[in-house]
């Protein structure tokens, strides 16, 4: 890069695959300007928080009037069933009375004519009476003998009922005598009698016989379903609701279609639609059940709600029709109203918005296009005037104080990356220069039959603080070394340098091992201002008898591989690492290796490596891997790169922390 390239430092402010906006200034389409936004945004929350109150407030009323609908509609049932149930207890106990009489008193039947006629006379719910005596029963001159009185018009008819048919064989004469107590037929239709529809409240008197209750007859009141048509018609249920009658058996009663009246039941009509729930009602309202639930008219097909409930002195069932349409229609009123205020309000604060909006964001669309021409390299473009002490005129100043330091950041970000360029060239010379002054030409002595060395580097940074060197003393004796500086970069590099020049000066026939260290910790002590020190092994290899003499300087204990596989450490240093202090001395030890035995050296780079969970490498598993690589025969070059490679499988990618350095020498080819 070419200092104060503005397209390639701004293109280098834009890196890991960023770019510049695309759309800036008058590019900006209408729908992603800020005052767009702010507009839509307020006015769709302003929306949403509206129509949520309103849909809430609709359907809490509803609730609300439901439940007093629901109230109303039991108020109103009890009121229909009240009047229901005082003419039918007028009429029961008209005839409770008479039969009780019958039951206590004597009559004649001039008597018992005059009674009978009198209560239906005094009792206009009454259409027509009668006390029937069972056959043989009959306490006059007469076989079988009914009498029924009934009206007819103003005045009342007569007639013999077992003229006209066997009472003895009618449902209201069998079911009291058989069930003992007093009963409310079904509805019918009654020929001979009253000639109407009605229905018969039977009420069964006896005597005593030799100290047993024997059955005489019943007493009956006839009520006309006229009467009661009448009162559930009278039910004004708003304009279309209405209110039908269901018998015991579900057959209509009273309906506001009077062609079903008697000829229709609640479960007929089920069949008819195929109506699962009609029938489930009408299950309901014969067992004498009572509620509040939605349902559709049979009548105007107009959805609803009902409120049925018994009527539990003659068994039947009240049923009322609530029509929906018409209990909502204030509260649909209502609703629309508060709904055309609402939007109203929005159309208003969206005008609000838009007007506030616009005196915001046409500074920040001026300031915009302005930065975009900055954004090109034109640094020296005018920003606009700052009119106000806002915000936007805090952001003006702000970009004006941005423009100028980015005016001056550009250029010192040209010289010091014109810096970093010179220093990333020299580290690279560094690091080629380091590299040059290690061995790395192999196999090193081509000639040399009676041993095999082979040695790797891999730096974490440029330049490194590991090395590795080998050379003959003379004929017979090789020398071999391994260090770690410690520290990074390139004072490590340094101090590297010298000290496998101390070595390599140090080094001479007749001076073992020890000797050498114990030299050059004391060179390296001297004046060590930067108290930086270094771990070192130093070997000696008698090519002719395979005895070697090392001394260990703090560094890492080789491995000693056996030509049959096995791997073992050589004794861990007890001596410090040379440069910390003058005046160390180092022991030196002695091995001897057989035929193809070697001896691996290492850098604490190899076991401390990390993985992603950071864990290390480890002495065991070096050991563990050299072991299995070395079972496989391999050349040392092959074991060498083998380790390596699950030095860097074990990583899995994390990054290298310090510099891994390994040689490996074999006494005998």
């Amino acid at each position: 890069m070419k200092v104060g390239n503005k397209a390639n430092i701004q293109s280098d402010c834009f890196a890991d695959g960023q770019s510049a906006p695309a759309a800036a200034g008058g590019r900006i389409v209408w729908h992603r300007r800020l005052a767009f936004r702010l507009i839509f945004l307020l006015s769709l929350c302003s929306v949403l928080i509206f129509t949520v109150t309103l849909g809430y407030n609709y359907y809490r009323i509803r609730g609300l009037f439901q439940e007093k609908m629901r109230n109303q509609a039991m108020n109103m049932a009890a009121a229909v069933s009240g009047r229901v149930e005082t003419a039918i207890f007028s009429v029961m106990a008209v005839t409770d009375t008479m039969a009780g009489n019958l039951e206590s008193f004597t009559f004649s039947d001039r008597q018992l004519r005059d009674a009978i006629m009198t209560s239906v006379i005094t009792n206009p719910d009454i259409m027509g009476s009668t006390v029937a005596f069972a056959p043989g029963e009959n306490i006059f001159s007469h076989e079988n003998y009914a009498p029924y009185f009934h009206r007819s018009g103003r005045s009342t008819g007569f007639v013999n009922l077992y003229d006209e048919y066997d009472c003895s064989r009618q449902d209201w004469f069998q079911i009291p005598r058989e069930l003992r107590r007093s009963v409310w037929s079904e509805p019918y239709y009654d020929k001979g009698g009253g000639n109407m529809l009605m229905a018969t409240y039977s009420v069964p008197f006896y005597r005593w016989e030799n100290h047993k209750r024997q059955f005489v007859g019943v007493v009956t009141a006839d009520i006309a379903l006229s009467r009661l048509t009448d009162i559930v018609a009278s039910i004004k249920v708003l304009k279309t609701g209405y209110g039908f009658l269901l018998s015991r058996n579900g057959t209509f009663l009273a309906h506001p279609l009077q062609k079903i009246i008697m000829n229709e039941s609640i479960f007929s009509l089920a069949e008819a639609k195929k109506s699962k729930e009609l029938r489930m009602l009408g299950r309901k309202m014969i067992h004498g059940e009572s509620g509040f639930i939605p349902y559709t008219s049979s009548v105007t097909g107009v959805r609803g709600w009902l409120y049925y409930t018994p009527l539990p002195a003659v068994g039947w069932s009240l049923g009322l029709i609530f029509p929906k349409n018409e209990l909502l229609a204030d509260i649909r009123i209502l609703t629309a109203t508060m709904a055309g205020i609402g939007l109203a309000g929005i159309l208003i604060l969206t005008v609000v918005v838009a007007v506030i909006a616009k005196s915001i964001t046409t500074p920040l669309h001026n300031l915009a296009v302005a930065t975009e021409k900055i954004a090109k390299g034109n640094f020296a473009v005018d920003l606009p005037r700052r009119k106000n002490q806002d915000e936007v005129g805090l952001l003006t100043y702000d970009f004006k104080m941005m423009q100028d330091s980015l005016q001056d950041h550009i250029k010192r970000l040209g010289e010091s990356m014109a810096a970093r360029e010179r220093i990333e060239s020299e580290l690279k010379i560094a690091h080629d220069i380091q590299m040059s002054i290690l061995p790395k030409i192999f196999p090193p002595f081509p000639d040399r039959d009676e041993f095999d060395l082979y040695a790797l580097i891999t730096p974490a940074r440029e330049v490194g603080g590991d090395f590795y060197d080998f050379f003959q003393i003379n004929e017979q004796i090789l020398c071999f070394i391994i260090g770690d500086v410690s520290g990074k970069g390139v004072p490590a590099s340094l101090f590297m340098a010298v000290t496998k020049t101390m070595i390599k000066s140090t080094a001479k026939e007749g001076v073992m091992p020890d000797v050498i260290l114990s030299q050059v910790n004391d060179d390296l002590a001297s004046g060590n201002d930067a108290c930086m020190f270094v771990s070192l092994f130093c070997g000696f290899l008698d090519t002719a008898s395979g005895e070697v003499f090392y001394a260990n300087a703090g560094h890492n204990p080789p491995l000693l591989v056996k030509r049959n596989g096995d791997v073992e450490w050589l004794p861990r240093a007890k001596s410090l690492v040379a440069g910390v202090m003058p005046g160390l001395s180092y022991t030196c030890e002695s091995l001897t290796l057989a035929p193809f035995d070697s001896l691996f050296l290492y850098t604490d780079g190899v076991v401390e490596a990390m993985n992603t969970k950071e864990e290390f490498f480890s002495e065991e598993r070096l050991k563990k891997e050299l072991a299995q690589t070395m079972g496989e025969g391999l050349p040392i070059q092959e074991t060498i790169h083998n380790i390596e490679a699950s030095v860097q499988n074990f990583a899995d990618g994390a990054v290298q922390s310090d510099d891994i350095t390994m040689l490996m020498l074999r006494y005998g080819k």
